[in-house]
């Protein structure tokens, strides 16, 4: 059993082709290829996706997005974004919420569909994954973009994540010390 995350599917969305530069000619030819690069995913795997699974406006494409969700592999976890309406979320997911603190292996990961400046146990080495902002933001040191755009239309493993999230650039200098605020306000 392994852990699996990933951003920003946009299934049955022809809109983000154009909007992500994303190289398919139509929706269904990006969901068929979205769903091929997810084959790595085993049954007994758990996928986290974070935010933005799929767009479904009527009961044809409710159909439809609902029969993707059943080809996508593993046990399926959402974390919730700003385009998870009520077909989405009425798919039998195996957890929903807005965010998630997990461990993987030893590692504690913070699941969030925004990229946020500081998480629970942040200066204590927890990681940040996140997606919304496709391939405008890679992260920072601690906090990564696991978006189907930076990734080649692949879902990562924690130890993809912790090579990748050495290489990025420092937090931001509000980061590094909680109280900047009141030292600054102090002088």
């Amino acid at each position: 059993m392994a852990n699996w995350y990933t951003a920003d599917l946009h299934f049955n969305h022809s809109n983000i082709i154009q909007h992500c530069s994303r190289p398919f000619g139509s929706a269904k030819e990006m969901d068929k290829e979205l769903l091929r690069r997810m084959q790595c995913v085993d049954e007994d795997d758990d996928l986290w996706i974070l935010g933005d699974f799929a767009f479904a406006r009527n009961a044809e494409s409710r159909r439809y997005v609902a029969e993707l969700y059943e080809a996508v592999p593993g046990r399926k976890h959402l974390v919730r974004g700003n385009h998870d309406h009520k077909s989405t979320l009425s798919l039998p997911w195996s957890s929903v919420q807005d965010l998630a603190e997990i461990k993987d292996n030893d590692q504690n990961l913070v699941l969030c569909h925004y990229p946020l400046l500081t998480w629970n146990r942040a200066r204590y080495g927890a990681l940040h994954l996140f997606g919304h902002v496709h391939d405008q933001f890679s992260g920072y040191a601690g906090a990564l973009n696991v978006g189907v755009d930076c990734w080649d239309f692949r879902p990562l493993r924690l130890s993809k994540i912790q090579s990748q999230v050495r290489r990025l650039v420092s937090r931001p200098a509000i980061w590094v010390d909680g109280n900047n605020d009141k030292k600054k306000q102090s002088k």
